[in-house]
């Protein structure tokens, strides 16, 4: 078996073990979400269209070239393109997530966050993980201008969150943007249970010695 085969069907089953884990949290719900995971050579393995990520099957992800030519599997989903834009800008991602996470879709509604910023720092861990999280302005499902808005803000953000839709979060490793993803929700969840009282969030002296560059 060549090296890249073996990691092939290894992250075919680390995509399912994920989206499962996440589905069975709750994260997700019916078909909504998706998970990429770049292989060595540069070609992508991604969920399907209309599949649940709580029923996955390892042989029936779609596949992709380096260049993001659809080639095998299941019919892709609609949204593959935010996934390339985030591999296309981040050399060192390796994988990417995408979810309509409860907590985070309502944050992205309201009209009175920061679109440069869209959480404060309440946290170290959120911090650590997501760091600077912009909104990008609302596009249909699918529509080119949504690619082009997410290329532009994933040169600097391995985390954007996209309006009246839900975060796309890029990582080195699968597990690293599973991570990151859950973080940002949380943390979504900790600001929604928070909203309307006054808080106390890390200071930029305290923040800027926990950022990673990304």
């Amino acid at each position: 078996m060549t090296a890249i085969l073996s990691e092939e069907i290894r992250l075919r089953d680390e995509i399912c073990a994920v989206g499962k884990s996440i589905f069975d949290r709750g994260l997700t719900f019916g078909s909504t979400g998706n998970i990429s995971a770049r292989l060595s050579d540069g070609s992508m393995l991604m969920t399907p269209t209309n599949a649940s990520l709580g029923s996955l099957v390892p042989e029936r992800l779609s596949r992709f070239t380096a260049e993001g030519v659809f080639v095998d599997g299941d019919k892709p989903t609609k949204e593959a393109f935010l996934h390339s834009c985030m591999y296309c800008q981040r050399k060192s991602a390796g994988a990417v997530v995408h979810l309509h996470s409860t907590h985070s879709v309502a944050v992205s509604i309201l009209a009175d966050v920061n679109p440069e910023d869209v959480l404060p720092p309440l946290t170290a861990y959120y911090v650590m993980r997501v760091g600077r999280l912009p909104l990008v302005p609302y596009f249909a499902p699918g529509d080119e201008k949504l690619a082009l808005a997410v290329k532009g803000l994933a040169v600097e953000n391995h985390a954007v969150l996209l309006a009246n839709h839900g975060p796309v979060v890029a990582g080195s490793t699968l597990r690293e943007a599973q991570y990151a993803t859950e973080e940002l929700e949380e943390t979504a969840r900790l600001f929604l249970m928070l909203h309307g009282r006054e808080i106390r969030p890390l200071t930029p002296e305290q923040a800027a010695g926990l950022r990673k560059p990304r």
